[in-house]
C-alpha cells in the first residue's frame, strides 16, 4: 500500500512539475469520500481497469442518493406536514389510524374519569341523580360517547347535562382539537393523493440519447412523449452533465454539475408537448461535449440528467419528470425514428417506434476536429482568391502602362483623318 501510494505521488508530482498548485497529496486524506476515491481523475491510475458507471439518476427518475449521518433528526419535525407527505403509504396510513385512535381514547379516558370523580358511577341506577354524561357506565361508553362528540355523530343516547361545567369546558376543547386533527390528517392524505407523482409516469423519455448531424452541425439528441391526452402547461426541459472533474489548483469535485444548454437563448427549451418531440443539443465551443469523439466517448465516465417540469393540466399542480443516459446509452450515428404520421383528418403518434434509431452518416470526429477541418478547408480557397485577385491587379497594371502608347497612336489616327479632311 505504502509502495501504490508513492507511485501515484510520484506520478503526481511529474504531472504538475511546472505549474504552481497545492500538493496532490491531499487526496489521499482519509476522510475523502468513497464516490471521490472511486472517481480519481485519469492521470492517477493510466492502468484501471473499467469499472460500472454508478448512476446519479435512475431511468425511472429517482435519485440515487442516500442521506447517511444525520445527526439533526429533530429538523424533520420542526417541518411534520412535510415529513408525513413524504412518508410511504403504509406508514402514512399508520399514522392516520394511530392518530384518531388515540385522540378517541385520552378524551375517553378524560370523560369517564370526569364521571368516576362525581360519582356518576355509583348512582347509575338513582333516577334522582344528575351525571355529567347520560347513559355513561363505563370506559366503554365513555370511549363511545369520546367518538361520537370529535366526528359529531351524536347518535342522542349519550348527552352531556347542563349540570356538568367540567364537562362543558372540555367538550369545548375537544370540538376544537378535534378539527385541528380532521384538517391536519385530511390536508395531509389529500396532498399525498393528488402528488403529481403519478402523472410523471405517464411522461417518457428515450431509452437512448444520440448524436448524429443536423443542419451540418453536430448534435446531442432525445427525445420526450406525453402518454395523456391532458397536456403539461408551460413546460420546460434542461439537462445538466453529471461528471467528476480536478480544478488547476488540484480540488477534486465529485459529480459536477454542468449545465447543457437545450434551447435556453432561443426559447427552444420551452415545449408544445402535444406530440413526442426531439430535443437537440448542438455541440459548439460552450458545450461540454466540444473535444469528444466517437472513440473517446465510451472512454469517458458521465453522466446526462434530463428534467421535464410543467403543470397538471387538470389539478394546476407543478409537475416533474427525470430520467438519465450514461455513456453506453449514448449512440453515436444515430436518429429517432419518426413516429407522427398524417391520418384522415388528424396526426397519430406510433409509440412502438417512440425508442427505435436508424442508423446514419456521421464522422467519428469530434465538433472540435470538425470545426478545425473546415477551416482548414477554407484557406486554400482564401489564398486562390486573393491570388487570382493579384493577378488581376497586376493584369490591370500592365493595361494601363499599355495605354498611354495606344491613346497616342489613336489620337496620331485621329489628327492625320482630320489633317486630311481639312485638304
Amino acid at each position: 500500500m505504502a509502495k501504490l501510494t508513492e507511485s501515484m505521488t510520484n506520478v503526481l508530482e511529474g504531472d504538475s512539475m511546472d505549474q504552481d498548485v497545492e500538493s496532490p497529496v491531499a487526496i489521499h486524506q482519509p476522510k475523502l469520500p468513497k464516490q471521490a476515491r472511486d472517481d480519481l481523475p485519469r492521470h492517477i491510475s493510466r492502468d484501471r481497469t473499467k469499472r460500472k458507471i454508478q448512476r446519479y439518476v435512475r431511468k425511472d427518475g429517482k435519485c440515487n442518493v442516500h442521506h447517511g449521518n444525520v445527526r439533526e433528526t429533530y429538523r424533520y419535525l420542526t417541518d411534520i406536514f412535510t415529513t408525513l407527505v413524504d412518508l410511504k403509504w403504509r406508514f402514512n396510513l399508520f399514522i392516520f389510524v394511530m392518530v384518531y385512535t388515540v385522540t378517541w381514547l385520552f378524551f375517553g379516558m378524560i370523560w369517564w374519569l370526569i364521571a368516576y370523580i362525581r360519582g356518576d358511577m355509583d348512582h347509575i341506577e338513582d333516577p334522582s341523580w344528575t351525571p355529567c354524561v347520560t347513559n355513561l357506565n363505563g370506559f366503554v361508553s365513555a370511549f363511545l360517547f369520546s367518538i361520537e362528540t370529535e366526528t359529531t355523530i351524536g347518535y342522542g343516547y349519550r348527552v352531556i347535562t347542563d349540570k356538568c361545567p367540567e364537562g362543558i369546558v372540555l367538550l369545548l376543547i375537544q370540538s376544537v382539537l378535534g378539527s385541528i386533527v380532521n384538517a391536519f390528517m385530511v390536508g395531509c392524505m389529500f396532498v399525498k393523493i393528488s402528488q403529481p407523482k403519478k402523472r410523471a409516469e405517464t411522461l417518457v423519455f428515450s431509452t437512448h440519447a444520440v448524436i448524429s448531424m443536423r443542419d451540418g452541425k453536430l448534435c446531442l439528441m432525445f427525445r420526450v412523449g406525453d402518454l395523456r391526452n391532458s397536456h403539461i402547461v408551460e413546460a420546460s426541459i434542461r439537462a445538466k452533465l453529471i461528471k467528476s472533474k480536478q480544478t488547476s489548483e488540484g480540488e477534486f469535485i465529485p459529480l459536477n454539475q454542468t449545465d447543457i444548454n437545450v434551447g435556453y437563448y432561443t426559447g427552444d427549451d420551452r415545449l408544445f408537448l402535444v406530440s413526442p418531440l426531439i430535443i437537440s443539443h448542438e455541440i459548439n465551443q460552450q458545450s461540454p461535449f466540444w473535444e469528444i469523439s466517437k472513440a473517446q466517448l465510451p472512454k469517458e465516465e458521465l453522466e446526462i440528467v434530463v428534467i421535464l417540469e410543467g403543470m397538471v393540466e387538470a389539478t394546476g399542480m407543478t409537475c416533474q419528470a427525470r430520467s438519465s443516459y450514461i455513456t453506453s446509452e449514448i449512440l453515436w450515428g444515430y436518429r429517432f425514428t419518426p413516429v407522427l404520421t398524417l391520418e384522415d383528418g388528424f396526426y397519430e403518434v406510433d409509440y412502438n417506434s417512440f425508442h427505435e434509431t436508424y442508423e446514419t452518416s456521421t464522422p467519428s470526429l469530434s465538433a472540435k476536429e470538425l470545426a478545425e477541418l473546415a477551416s482548414r478547408a477554407e484557406l486554400p480557397l482564401s489564398w486562390s482568391v486573393s491570388s487570382k485577385l493579384n493577378q488581376h491587379a497586376e493584369l490591370e497594371t500592365e493595361d494601363e502602362e499599355k495605354n498611354p502608347e495606344e491613346q497616342t497612336e489613336r489620337n496620331g489616327d485621329v489628327a492625320n483623318l482630320e489633317s486630311e479632311s481639312k485638304v
